[in-house]
C-alpha cells in the first residue's frame, strides 16, 4: 500500500521547503504461523508533485544523474536510495507522468549552505524515467546551460 502526498512545488525560493507534506515514515508487520512479528516492511511512499513554473523547475530539476531526476523540498527523513513513486504534473499539462525512483541526494534542513532542505530522487532507468528525463529536457531547452544556482548545484 502507497503513502500518497499532493505536492505543490510553486516558488523557485531555494529556502522554502513548506511545499511538500511527507507522512511519517511507518512499518507494516507480517506476523508468522504462531503470531510472532517477523519482520517491519516499510510502506512505499507516493509523492504527487505539480510543478507549475519553468523557473522551478530548472531549480528542482537534476541534469547530473544519468537517469535524470528533480530536488523535492521537504523538511521529513528519508534515507539514501529509499524507493519512491512519483505523480509530477509539469506546468499545467494534462498528462501527468509515474514514475518510480530512489533517493540519491539528501539536504538536510538548516544545511550550512543555505539550500532548502530535501531529496533528490533520481529516475528509474526505464521507459517511463526516459519519457519524464525528455520531457523535462524540452522545457527546459536552453536553460540546462544555465548556470544559475538549483536546489543542488
Amino acid at each position: 500500500m502507497a503513502e500518497d502526498d499532493d505536492t505543490d512545488i510553486t516558488t523557485p525560493d531555494q529556502n522554502s521547503n513548506q511545499n511538500l507534506d511527507v507522512k511519517p515514515e511507518s512499518g507494516i508487520s507480517i506476523p508468522d504461523a504462531a503470531g510472532v512479528d517477523l519482520k517491519p516492511i516499510p510502506k512505499h511512499k507516493t509523492l504527487s508533485i505539480i510543478i507549475r513554473d519553468r523557473a522551478v523547475l530548472f531549480a528542482a530539476y537534476m541534469p547530473f544523474l544519468k537517469s535524470g531526476g528533480l530536488f523535492i523540498p521537504t523538511k521529513k527523513m528519508f534515507s539514501m536510495t529509499e524507493s519512491c513513486t512519483l505523480i509530477i504534473t509539469l506546468l499545467g499539462e494534462e498528462d501527468k507522468f509515474t514514475v518510480n525512483g530512489k533517493v540519491v541526494w539528501i539536504t538536510p534542513p538548516g544545511s550550512p549552505s543555505n539550500k532548502a532542505g530535501g531529496i533528490g530522487v533520481e529516475f528509474a532507468e526505464d521507459v517511463d524515467g526516459e519519457r519524464l528525463k525528455r520531457r523535462i529536457e524540452e522545457i527546459l531547452g536552453p536553460l540546462l546551460r544555465s548556470t544559475n544556482a538549483t536546489h543542488t548545484m
